[in-house]
């Protein structure tokens, strides 16, 4: 009988621990934001958090100023840290979206302690990258001129036909949904910090976005159809948007970007950066708040184990990338490669690339690194960097040495590159801290699904323990004579 237990508590590990009720379940996670005081290490953390912010403040006012000059594009590199770092941020942002709406429709049920903060993660990622591409005009203002239409007028049209077009419409589809998907999930919770709220203040705000909520059968299933089409319209958003941003490479003819792996390429290396934040972010609120029995040792284990396959296959369009090389038998295409290898000024940043994404997380192989929690959120941090990384080789490696040596030049970033990437930095957390501050970072409603309270089939546990006993009990036995 014990075998039994061992036996299905590895093969269906439980996704709460302790001796969990629906009120405790509800009491932990609102007293969060409504009951207990407000940690002293969540005021140091935002305060570092808004002072590295005021970086991205001052580098957008004296940008506005002066114009993009002040960063260190030149020709041929003319995207540089703007570009890299908008689809860096916008990778990060996927992984939100595949744990709520695709992990959702396979009925996954370890995404339900994380699926909260990550889709907050995802806003306020695209949040940092939808900057990047309206500070790239240099003057944001005079846009409209080039986005609207004025034939009369001005006597222009836009070119629709530009990929920069499609990433406009792919990433506003894609933050809308992603808002009105986090927004829809968060309502039940409202409601309940509405009715628990001491504040009048706060009772009157969670009462407004709460939208009437009562928790009745019809709200319920109302609420259920919802959260399920809007679940169907961001699985096809979570494939669709990277690999369009990955176009706006693959569509030109720079050896570099000429290649018809960077679509699936982009999207494993979004979902790879995506769960590499959201462990980030993920192990030290579960210690800071003491939510060890709702995101347990299990979520930490299966994000590792997420994160080890999308690596191999980013690991995989690397290896692809040098074989397209040798294979096309361009001159161009083998000068691309041995640039970014060995010959090229940039071959430190490539080798960088490989350790940090290609080495670090063969470690994930080994039960010990992944059951550690120091080592996973060490790996993630290395995997990040190198996810950056990776997008400066794509960017400037390509860009630098052009068909004509006439058009070859260098690229060094200026300290405005880097106060505007690392204040982007601070502008996030300052976002995720105010989010932890004032929302629940864990779905109540979806964790009490969970609880063996939850189960409406009466003894279908029971059940299923009986079940595994008498298989189990049938394989150490010998088999009947025939």
């Amino acid at each position: 009988m014990q075998d039994a237990k061992e036996l299905k508590e590895k093969l269906h590990p439980a996704m709460v621990e302790g001796n969990h009720t629906f009120a405790s379940v509800t009491d932990k996670i609102s007293d969060v934001t409504l009951k207990k005081r407000t940690p002293f290490h969540w005021f140091i953390g935002f305060a570092i958090a808004f002072m590295v912010a005021q970086l991205l403040l001052f580098t957008t006012v004296w940008l506005l100023a002066n114009g993009i000059g002040i960063w260190g594009n030149n020709q041929p590199v003319g995207w540089a840290f703007d570009i890299i770092n908008f689809v860096w941020w916008i990778g990060i942002g996927h992984a939100g979206t595949l744990i709520s709406a695709i992990l959702l429709l396979m009925n996954q049920k370890w995404r339900t302690s994380i699926n909260r903060f990550a889709e907050a993660m995802t806003l306020f990622a695209v949040a940092c990258a939808a900057m990047f591409p309206l500070l790239h005009t240099g003057r944001p203002w005079l846009a409209a001129y080039w986005l609207f239409p004025y034939p009369n007028t001005m006597g222009i049209w836009p070119n629709f036909r530009s990929p920069l077009i499609w990433d406009v419409f792919a990433v506003s589809t894609y933050a809308t949904v992603s808002l009105l998907f986090w927004y829809v999930g968060l309502i039940p919770d409202l409601a309940t910090l509405r009715d628990r709220a001491k504040n009048k203040y706060f009772k009157f705000v969670y009462a407004a976005l709460s939208w009437g909520w009562r928790g009745s059968a019809r709200h319920w299933h109302r609420y259920e159809i919802t959260y399920l089409i809007l679940a169907g319209i961001s699985t096809p958003l979570v494939l669709s948007v990277h690999s369009i941003v990955s176009f706006d490479f693959s569509v030109s003819q720079i050896p570099g970007w000429h290649a018809t792996i960077f679509p699936p390429y982009f999207v494993a290396g979004a979902v790879f950066a995506g769960f590499a934040m959201v462990l980030i972010l993920c192990i030290p609120l579960r210690r800071w708040y003491r939510m060890e029995d709702f995101i347990t040792h299990t979520h930490l284990v299966f994000m590792a184990k997420v994160m080890l396959a999308t690596g191999l296959i980013v690991v995989y369009g690397y290896a692809m990338e040098g074989f397209f090389g040798w294979y096309s038998a361009s001159q161009y295409e083998v000068f691309m490669v041995k640039n970014r290898v060995w010959d090229g000024p940039y071959w430190w940043s490539y080798w960088l690339l490989l350790l940090c994404n290609g080495l670090s997380i063969q470690l994930l192989w080994f039960e010990r690194f992944r059951n550690s929690e120091f080592w996973l959120f060490v790996i993630s941090v290395v995997v990040s960097i190198g996810m950056w990384l990776e997008r400066f080789v794509i960017i400037v490696t390509s860009l630098h040495r052009d068909f004509l040596p006439s058009s070859w030049a260098m690229y060094s970033p200026t300290v405005f590159d880097f106060s505007m990437f690392i204040g982007t930095i601070g502008f996030f957390f300052t976002l995720i801290y105010l989010f932890v501050r004032f929302v629940p970072i864990i779905s109540i409603f979806e964790v009490r699904t969970l609880l063996p309270e939850a189960n409406v089939h009466g003894h279908q546990q029971d059940f299923d323990e009986s079940v595994l006993e008498v298989e189990y009990t049938y394989d150490r036995t010998d088999p009947p004579n025939r």
